[in-house]
């Protein structure tokens, strides 16, 4: 009968210890970190059709290795309830020397699955990330390179976490073809010169940071490529010279070049060094005293054109009359008497005496010239001067040829 009931018993336990088990929810799986300096993130892997159409949601947790010791052991958490299958222990401050345990589980339709650690050192298994910068400046016949250290999570520098740490540089000619020659040196200062390069000619060059107590090297960080420089030959200082005069003509020489002859032109046009006449100017201006403006004159203004024809005429001298004295009255009444006698001699005494009064007007108007042309400045021995009255339209006076033969004519319009 005792061995019945402890048989039954052992069936019964086996039978619960086995519904237990599969109750419990399976933990994460593959549990990796990716890490970078003091950048530390804790990923897994997990199955999402364990939860059915529920999402599960993980802790994470992490705890000095030396506490496990403790009999009360407080676990830090860093993600709870998180849907991600990662989780960021960068900010948890973390000492890069020190040992921990880091822990995960899933929680399913309020169930728990086991948890699941990983040990992690970051002095032992944090990456060394490359230099932060890499600036590459050409000389003659070399290249400075300028180099900056790797960055912590806090922008600090990790030569205050790795004193010994130091740089692998590479370089090599700048090459299409596959095959390329490459040279390196170690440093561990941040500014190295590489010398004994080839003049004018393309170089490459990249960093790689480097700790040997671990064995850590980080990736190399990106290509740059630099030209170095050399002794400028002769004819290129020649040329830059003629492209200098070129550069310094056109851009002085030949804009004041324009600049004053557009002045000049501008000056000579509008503010003109020789003056027109007096007696010009004055039919140009205003009528009014002291005005220097130009007169403006309208289509619809009338302006009477006044022309004066001049004919300028050789003098000719004719020799001077002498009236003869009054005779008596006893013989100017015996010289009436025979005129009124003779009809032939009164016909030709009458003619006598207009052909003298006409030579006597003759002589009066040819005497007024005279006088007119010597006011004028003329000389009335060479020439004289007929004219004729002005009026609104210019009249034409044409001399005899038989009797103007050789004169000139000047027309005069005011």
């Amino acid at each position: 009968m005792i061995v019945i009931f402890t048989f039954s018993f052992m069936i019964l336990s086996f039978l619960a210890h086995v519904h237990k088990v599969s109750a419990v929810l399976p933990s994460p799986q593959n549990l990796t970190l990716q890490t970078l300096n003091t950048q530390y993130i804790l990923r897994w892997q997990w199955d999402q059709g364990l939860c059915g159409n529920q999402g599960a949601t993980f802790t994470a947790q992490y705890l000095a290795k030396y506490k496990l010791h403790y009999k009360k052991r407080n676990w830090e958490s860093v993600c709870t309830n998180t849907l991600d299958n990662q989780c960021d222990f960068t900010g948890s401050n973390l000492h890069y020397l020190g040992i921990y345990m880091l822990r995960v589980r899933a929680r399913c339709a309020g169930k728990n699955s086991e948890w699941v650690q990983i040990e992690f050192c970051p002095d032992r298994h944090a990456n060394l990330g490359p230099p932060s910068k890499v600036e590459a400046t050409p000389g003659i016949c070399l290249l400075e390179v300028q180099i900056s250290d790797p960055l912590t999570s806090t922008s600090g520098s990790m030569k205050e976490i790795y004193p010994d740490m130091y740089y692998r540089i590479m370089y090599w000619k700048y090459s299409k073809s596959s095959v390329k020659s490459y040279e390196h040196i170690e440093t561990s200062n941040k500014l190295v010169t590489l010398t004994k390069l080839e003049p004018w000619t393309m170089y490459c060059i990249r960093v790689q940071s480097r700790y040997d107590f671990y064995k850590k090297a980080s990736h190399f960080s990106p290509t740059q490529c630099q030209q170095t420089t050399g002794q400028t030959p002769f004819w290129q200082i020649f040329l830059w010279f003629l492209a200098s005069l070129v550069l310094c003509f056109l851009g002085v020489l030949l804009p004041s070049y324009v600049f004053l002859r557009s002045y000049r032109v501008i000056k000579a046009t509008f503010f003109p060094s020789y003056q027109l006449p007096s007696n010009i100017q004055e039919y140009l201006c205003d009528s009014s005293p002291g005005s220097d403006r130009p007169r403006l004159l309208t289509p619809e203004s009338e302006v009477e054109v006044c022309c004066e024809r001049l004919d300028v005429c050789p003098v000719v001298v004719l020799p001077e009359i002498h009236a003869p004295p009054d005779p008596p009255k006893s013989e100017q009444d015996t010289a009436r008497h025979s005129r009124q006698g003779s009809g032939d001699s009164g016909v030709y005494s009458e003619e006598g005496s207009g052909q003298l009064g006409t030579v006597a007007t003759a002589g009066s108007k040819r005497a007024s010239v005279q006088v007119k042309m010597v006011e004028m400045g003329t000389d009335p021995g060479s020439e004289r001067l007929i004219s004729t009255s002005c009026g609104p339209s210019l009249k034409s006076h044409t001399p005899h040829p038989s009797s103007w033969a050789g004169e000139s004519v000047i027309e005069e319009c005011v």
